[in-house]
């Protein structure tokens, strides 16, 4: 996790300086930093590496599953890495199976994690779990005697489901699952200051707004579809 943190850190600073166009010799100090850091690696099980080394996991059923904090909250494994894509899920598989996810906050990044992975399914049972066996009759998440952490994860999750923007271009309803037949939502935040609006049914979006600063263009993918949008 903290190589994942580090990286990400780096790539944003180069990111800025691309933006700002300044700072061309500190730009090249990260990116030989970036190529020395331990790559994101498959293990023995095709999971997802927790260490440097594929250790023999001594609680594979435990509640943390950091190691995958590069496909959530980060975006270094997308379906552009597909193999890391399919490690990240035996990784979650292989925790479920062993008992994991059995608290509010952990469920709750489950859900983040299976809104990337693009499984709405998986997700939606995951968000009934967190309800049934996590949350109190306040709505209060239950990591005895209350942690924030699951309310705010489970929100998180919902809007992941319904709209992501870290892979380039912004996704409508990139997890949506079987259960949502048909629903709505208003002024979703995208990357690049965007604010999405949209309603669908049976699974295809009916109506898209975004809103941003006039004539900005953005990328969305929909129904199928990826088209270019000028506000």
């Amino acid at each position: 996790m903290d190589i994942s943190i580090v990286r990400e850190l780096f790539e944003f600073n180069i990111d800025a300086i691309d933006a700002l166009g300044e700072d061309a010799e500190f730009k090249e100090i990260l990116l030989d930093k970036i190529s020395k850091l331990p790559p994101i690696r498959t293990g023995k099980y095709g999971q997802i590496m927790e260490w440097s080394e594929d250790f023999e996991e001594g609680d594979p059923g435990h509640r943390h599953i950091s190691h995958l904090y590069a496909l959530y909250p980060a975006a270094q494994i997308t379906k552009n890495t597909p193999e890391l894509f399919e490690g990240a899920k035996k990784t979650i598989e292989r925790r479920l199976s062993h008992g994991g996810g059995h608290t509010g906050w952990s469920r709750a990044w489950i859900i983040n994690f299976y809104a990337r992975l693009c499984d709405g399914n998986a997700a939606y049972e995951n968000i009934l779990a967190l309800f049934t066996k996590s949350t109190l009759p306040n709505m209060f998440d239950n990591h005895p005697p209350f942690q924030i952490d699951g309310n705010f994860g489970g929100a998180a999750g919902i809007a992941e489901m319904l709209l992501q923007s870290h892979d380039g271009y912004i996704d409508i309803l990139p997890a949506l699952p079987d259960a949502w037949k048909e629903g709505e939502f208003k002024d979703l935040a995208a990357r690049g200051g965007f604010k999405v609006s949209c309603r669908w049914k049976d699974g295809k979006v009916e109506y898209l707004d975004i809103k941003g600063e006039k004539g900005k263009k953005c990328t969305v993918k929909y129904n199928g579809e990826t088209k270019e949008y000028i506000c």
